[in-house]
């Protein structure tokens, strides 16, 4: 696997399982891609042609080790040469890496073989920077030649220079040769030369992982008839599409076996070959790279650096280059928030230098670690259970490991736990308490898994109530994991057997069924005329009030209803809060978002407040998380810019804190609305980080859920200037919700935001159309936030004179509404439009509010924006900075207010869900802003 010739059956000189890699090489470097000719016939029709630009391509292929680069590279000279082309060919090398000119030196060897063995052949370059010799050859008419060079990181400086100069010619004097040239991971020998040289290569070629379609054609090469989808996969798996890795294993493959067995035997044999291999490469990525990688090898799943800096005892900044070092080189691949080796066949060979003491040394060094950060209690016992016995905390954490598993509907993991937790030392009284749950566990422990298990338990269930219960059960879990159409199924086949006995309990099912259909298009437009059907009058048990409720008050914030309506039936439903413990539904939050879709954000804000104090009563970190965020939406409502992103970000934070990665669904709405914070105080390159971070900057799944996340992604790209992107977001998000039959611009006022951006792009008509359908829409819907929003688009698209009445009463509609950045939107706007319409002393009067209004929101971006057309009209305005508790961010500013009330670090650990080091590295960076050095002096410095 170094670089990508190696010993053993896998080494194959050719390009097997690079075929289309190779074609794109020939496309790029007008070499070979058909029959040659003869040599000679290539070189006298050399000599007859005029040069072609082909003759002069750069290109540059990239590759991780093993993957298959020297073999395309050798493959495309050996059709150079039958072409009739002249090859100089070098290998660049690390230990020569220092040896100036080493490089070209190879190549003068290659023009020149007559000069290489007499001893006075040393290259001595002349002032232009390569070999007289080199450039005497290249000079002569019909040579075509082709320079290869590999393996460029490893280049010396001098020859990069040189190889500069040489391909910067080509304009000059036609005489530059083509050059193909390969880059792998490594740290460059120069990289100042390395840089300067790589923007010149005008075609390049990265070498992924290998498809399954590559490997299933590799496979079928390999003489296994129709290989089937799981080997294809467990090829896949093993390697991790790494062509020397595969290769291995094709060669290992025992032809009698198939499938996923023939994979695992064939992994098991070749980890202890390839162990030799796996050591040189890591030893070669730089000092920390073995202690790494075998750490990861023995834990196995995704792990976070920080865990494997603290295991390995490496500092964390070196942990974290060392990752990215063997990321690069394709030996590591991130997991959202951890790291894994990228093969298990690398993993297998890792792992064999690892003594099995040592195995399980790190394992309890894991589990502590976890243990200390107050990790779930199954994270800790995956570790404990590959220790060695004894560890003081073991038999208590594998107990409510096993506890929640029995409550998670997966009884074979629980009564494996506390199979491990027996062969701790217990006392007689533990003992007999872990035997008495492990025999509750076995009675179910035949169920291969939870979802399994929830349907065997509706199947057995007996009454109205019970089936209830347990179709509820089964259709969440089925939603977790994203598998609606069946939560579905369950939910309308359960409701319709039970109708006849019980209607309630039948209509109780049916809110559950008509909710869950909202997330996908489909299923919405086939329930939407029952939805819109359904009446409160329907809800004959106290029971289903409040679900029915939450439901209507949802349904009316979405298609637009009386907005009066929709906060009575909200608040209706939200009787018992959002998370009530005799019904805990999803439904319940959407019933506070329709609360701040009608207007109220603050009655919004007031039940999600409650939510929170009693979720951080409870304990409970989803629900925390959730009712915090939804807080932060009705914040960002209000115009309360630094506390909509505080929230999102305990959100985030907390739901971190337990191992849930950035872009898993619990933690889309919070990204979205900290994205909308950050874009609204004119931080966009951290709301792009955060995108691209959660995964989100791409093709997002067309889920409710991912509505939010598109608006806010529009409103971003508008703030960074991408028109075109910003108008595809927003003319995604109205597809999505004309799709599910959501015409209210209530939660997501996309015409209004299209219609400026189709301004922006000089699409005059198209902007006045969707502008004056939200105008329409949002007079009827008659919320005065949303007929602010959609008049302010109108009056801009239209401009001019009639343009400003429009904008003065959407000014006159927004001041009396909670939207503040709303208000201080249209102000600004009114003020360009009057400046432009001759009434600049009106005109500048509005920026000024304008900009004072957006600071108090924390919108920055906008007060800014403000501040520069008062600039722009002579106006010096004072530029507002922030030092001191201004410089603070809304999580330090809440950490700093808890510690200055008088809080202990964990005591404010557990107020906001975070772990102990996260509180103690806000309290330093409080400390260094606020320029203290501590605790004691945080009153006064807050004051």
């Amino acid at each position: 696997m170094t670089g990508d010739a190696a010993s053993g059956p896998a080494w194959r000189s050719d390009p097997v399982g690079r075929e289309a890699e190779l074609a794109d090489l020939h496309r790029m470097s007008g070499i070979g891609g058909g029959t040659a000719p003869a040599a000679t016939a290539a070189a006298a029709a050399a000599a007859s042609d005029p040069v072609t630009d082909s003759d002069h391509a750069f290109v540059l292929v990239r590759g991780g080790h093993g993957s298959g680069k020297s073999a395309l590279v050798r493959t495309l000279l050996g059709e150079a040469r039958a072409e009739g082309r002249t090859v100089l060919a070098a290998w660049a090398e690390r230990a020569a890496g220092r040896d100036r000119f080493a490089v070209l030196r190879q190549l003068h060897a290659a023009a020149r073989p007559d000069a290489a063995a007499r001893p006075d052949s040393a290259v001595q370059p002349p002032a232009d920077g390569h070999p007289a010799e080199l450039a005497a050859l290249l000079a002569t008419p019909g040579t075509r030649p082709l320079l290869c060079i590999e393996d460029l990181q490893w280049a010396d400086g001098a020859s990069l220079r040189a190889l500069r100069r040489l391909m910067r010619r080509a304009d000059a004097d036609g005489r530059t040769p083509a050059v193909i040239a390969t880059l792998g991971p490594g740290e460059a020998v120069d990289e100042e030369a390395l840089g300067a040289l790589l923007p010149l290569f005008h075609e390049q070629l990265d070498l992924l992982p290998l498809s399954p379609d590559a490997i299933r054609a590799l496979l079928a090469a390999a003489g296994r008839r129709a290989p089937d989808g799981p080997l294809v996969h467990a090829c896949l798996e093993a390697t991790g599409g790494n062509r020397f890795l595969l290769l291995s294993l094709l060669a290992a493959l025992d032809a009698d076996r198939t499938g996923e067995e023939a994979v695992t035997n064939a992994v098991r044999g070749l980890a202890l070959e390839l162990a030799p291999t796996a050591a040189s490469l890591l030893r070669s990525s730089g000092p920390h790279a073995e202690p790494l990688a075998r750490t990861l090898a023995v834990l196995g799943t995704p792990q976070p650096v920080e865990l494997v800096a603290d295991v390995t005892g490496v500092p964390l900044p070196a942990a974290e280059d060392t990752a990215h070092v063997l990321e690069r080189a394709g030996l590591l691949r991130r997991c959202g928030r951890g790291v894994r080796l990228a093969a298990t066949l690398l993993s297998n060979a890792v792992e064999q230098s690892v003594p099995p003491s040592r195995r399980k040394e790190l394992h309890a060094l894991a589990a502590r670690f976890l243990l200390d950060r107050a990790a779930p209690p199954d994270q800790v016992a995956h570790h404990v259970v590959h220790a060695a016995p004894g560890l003081p905390f073991a038999a208590e954490v594998l107990r409510r490991a096993a506890v929640e598993a029995t409550d998670a509907g997966t009884p074979d993991r629980a009564a494996r736990l506390l199979r491990s937790a027996l062969r701790e030392p217990l006392t007689e009284r533990q003992r007999s308490a872990v035997l008495s749950l492990l025999g509750e566990a076995e009675l179910e422990s035949s169920v291969p898994t939870a979802i399994e298990g929830l349907r065997r338990s509706l199947r057995l269930s007996n009454g109205p109530g019970e089936r209830t219960s347990a179709a509820r059960r089964l259709a969440g879990a089925l939603f977790a994991v994203d598998r609606y159409l069946d939560a579905l199924d369950v939910l309308e086949r359960t409701s319709t057997a039970i109708r006849p006995v019980d209607p309630a309990y039948a209509l109780r099912l049916e809110i559950d069924f008509l909710f869950v259909s909202l997330v996908e298009v489909s299923s919405a437009a086939r329930t939407h005329p029952r939805l819109m059907a359904l009446a409160m009058s329907e809800a004959g048990e106290a029971s289903v009030v409040r679900p029915l409720a939450a439901l209507l008050s949802l349904r009316g914030a979405m298609v637009g209803e009386d907005p009066a309506e929709v906060v009575r039936l909200a608040r209706l439903a939200l009787g018992n809060g959002m998370a009530p413990a005799d019904d805990e539904s999803v439904v319940y939050h959407c019933a506070v978002l329709a609360l701040g879709a009608a207007g109220r954000p603050d009655l919004a804000h007031e039940y999600a407040d409650a939510a929170v104090a009693e979720a951080r009563a409870r304990g409970a970190v989803f629900q925390y998380s959730h009712a915090i965020s939804t807080r932060g939406n009705a914040n960002a409502r209000m115009g309360r810019i630094p506390d909509c992103r505080a929230d999102a970000e305990a959100a985030l934070e907390a739901l971190q804190e337990v191992g849930v990665p950035l872009g898993a669904s619990h933690t889309v709405f919070a990204v979205a609305t900290l994205v909308e914070a950050l874009t609204r105080q004119g931080l966009v390159d951290e709301a792009q980080s955060l995108l691209d971070r959660s995964g989100m900057d791409g093709h997002l799944q067309p889920y409710w859920i991912n509505d939010y996340p598109l608006i806010a992604r529009g409103w971003l790209r508008t703030a960074q200037d991408r028109p075109e992107d910003a108008l595809a977001d927003f003319l995604d998000c109205g597809a999505r919700t004309g799709a599910r039959n959501m015409p209210g611009p209530g939660f997501y006022p996309w015409r209004s935001e299209a219609a400026l951006v189709h301004a922006r792009l000089g699409r005059a008509d198209e902007a006045l159309r969707l502008a004056e359908e939200e105008v329409e829409l949002a007079r009827t819907w008659a919320v005065p936030e949303m007929q602010g929003v959609a008049l302010r688009a109108l009056g801009l698209v239209t401009g001019g004179p009639r343009g400003r009445e429009l904008l003065d009463e959407a000014v006159g509609i927004l001041k009396q509404s909670p939207a503040r950045f709303r208000y201080a939107q249209a102000l600004a706007d009114r003020g360009l439009v009057g400046i432009r319409c001759g009434r600049v002393t009106e005109g500048r009067a509005d920026l000024k509010e304008a900009a004072s209004i957006a600071h108090a929101c924390g919108a920055f971006g906008l007060a800014e924006a403000a501040l520069r057309e008062l600039r722009a009209l002579g106006d010096r305005p004072r530029t507002r900075t922030f030092q001191g508790v201004g410089a603070l961010t809304p999580t330090e500013r809440r950490v700093a207010a808890l510690a200055a009330d008088g809080m202990t670090n964990r005591q404010i650990a557990g107020h906001l869900f975070v772990g102990l080091r996260t509180v103690e590295i806000h309290l330093t960076h409080v400390y260094a802003k606020l320029g203290i050095k501590g605790r004691r002096e945080l009153v006064d410095a807050l004051a």
